[in-house]
């Protein structure tokens, strides 16, 4: 298997979001309601939501032999407190080959180690155990249920809160190549 990279979003990956949506379909629930099924509609996306980094974080794409086959970021970088929010996803294909929590835990030490950040937290709906495994094996530790936190077509989803801090111990895993110059 080619190495995995990290590399910033680029217009030329609007097929490959395309059919990341159109094979995956629980990632509409995780992007914002946008138009996703045409390879324009993906471009802006990628454009405005993806491509952009900025002090207060960054979205990369997890590629495989130059593909895009998910997402990690780094948002809401509260620099006073050094707290952050952190995100993933990968397509149905990729799930299961360890992409994600690679990724995770790459963007989580570089939050720490560059960006001089505590704390780092996420959370997934309850009714994915796969995406708590990813944050487990990440190294992120379980705090507890926001009940009724999220919507989807009229459905409440709990969610449960993950935490990475500084001084927890490091997790055994492998991390990704990086791009050079992302963030």
């Amino acid at each position: 298997m080619p190495l995995p990279l990290l590399r910033p979003w680029r217009p030329d990956d609007a097929a490959e979001l395309r059919t990341a949506v159109a094979t995956s379909p629980d990632l509409v629930t995780q992007l914002p309601v946008l138009d996703l099924t045409t390879e324009d509609g993906c471009r802006t996306f990628i454009d405005t939501q993806l491509a952009p980094e900025a002090e207060d974080g960054a979205t990369l794409a997890i590629t495989v032999a130059g593909t895009a086959v998910g997402s990690v970021g780094i948002s809401a970088i509260d620099r006073r407190h050094g707290t952050a929010w952190l995100s993933y996803w990968v397509t149905t294909a990729a799930r299961g080959k360890g992409l994600a929590t690679a990724a995770l835990a790459t963007i989580a030490d570089r939050a720490i180690d560059n960006h001089g950040l505590f704390r780092l937290e996420l959370g997934h709906r309850v009714n994915n155990p796969s995406s708590c495994s990813v944050a487990t094996r990440a190294g992120f530790v379980a705090e507890g249920v926001e009940r009724a936190k999220l919507s989807y077509d009229g459905e409440r989803f709990d969610v449960e809160t993950h935490s990475r801090l500084r001084t927890d111990p490091w997790p055994g895993v492998h991390r990704l190549l990086v791009a050079e110059g992302s963030w």
